[in-house]
């Protein structure tokens, strides 16, 4: 029996795979070894687990996390996994590597995350071969959640919303400027505040204005990463996040409009990343 989990720094999406193919999913809480430490992964799991996880039986885990940016972050997850599944392999990867699995399965491709934040890369079937650094939501991170929220609070402060939007978002956010300005710069997790207001454009997209500032967060995103990477025209557009399935009929317009055809966005890679790894111990 294996585990696959495809982890978040809030969520981790889980599925229990047997020899028979049959899936179990479940959830847990997210583990970002910037925010957790080996100790509070094993107290999480050990409290968050399905209690008809048969752990001894569990022979690989395979835990795809964000955050996971190094060796070093990646063995505070792994050590924890090998705690709660003493007979497992354990092997932690970082969270692009799930989507580029999710999306390409063993076929090289282009891959891209946009949710909260941005990722992408080139992948050539078995590993990540080129990175252009989004470099997160302070400097980049275009094209997602954080950027797109960004740009709405930003226009809101200034009073510069237009169709009425000025009123629909005060009312129903009841938000001041020091409430706002309290959350990005004193409270935790700036970037998840920013990424939440990309529903509100969702809500909205009727009105010109929310379509448009989409667009052009797609638009710079390619502007300033897609383009950057060598020959891009020559692959598909693959992409995996709540932002780019959300908005995929104006994410794929900007793809094609920068000539590149439009392959798979998916919401979540947990599905095709479990059949990747289903297909692995076929061979």
């Amino acid at each position: 029996m294996i585990l696959i989990a495809d982890g978040g720094s809030t969520k981790s999406s889980w599925c229990q795979l047997d020899e028979a193919g049959n899936r179990v999913y479940f959830n847990t809480e997210g583990y970002n070894p910037d925010f957790i430490n080996t100790e509070g992964v094993v107290a999480s799991l050990e409290k968050n687990l399905p209690d008809t996880l048969p752990r001894a039986q569990v022979t690989e885990v395979h835990y795809y996390g964000a955050g996971v940016s190094s060796a070093k972050k990646a063995e505070v997850l792994a050590k924890a996994m090998r705690q709660v599944f003493p007979q497992a392999r354990v092997v932690v990867d970082h969270d692009l590597l799930a989507s580029a699995r999710a999306l390409l399965g063993r076929q090289p491709g282009f891959a891209a995350i946009l949710g909260t934040g941005t990722n992408s890369c080139l992948y050539d079937g078995n590993k990540i071969t080129y990175n252009v650094d989004s470099l997160g939501y302070f400097l980049g991170d275009e094209g997602s959640g954080s950027f797109i929220g960004k740009r709405l609070l930003r226009d809101y402060l200034r009073g510069l919303l237009p169709d009425g939007l000025q009123e629909i978002f005060q009312q129903e956010f009841k938000l001041t400027r020091e409430d706002i300005l309290d959350r990005l710069y004193n409270q935790p997790l700036p970037n998840r505040f920013l990424a939440s207001f990309a529903k509100f454009t969702y809500d909205h997209n009727n009105i010109s204005y929310c379509r448009e500032i989409v667009l052009q967060g797609f638009e710079t995103f390619f502007a300033n990463i897609v383009r950057h990477y060598p020959r891009y025209q020559d692959y598909t557009f693959n992409c995996i996040g709540s932002v780019g399935y959300n908005f995929r009929d104006a994410l794929s317009q900007v793809a094609r409009d920068n000539g590149m055809e439009v392959g798979k966005i998916i919401r979540s890679p947990i599905d095709d990343l479990v059949s990747f790894h289903e297909g692995e111990l076929k061979h």
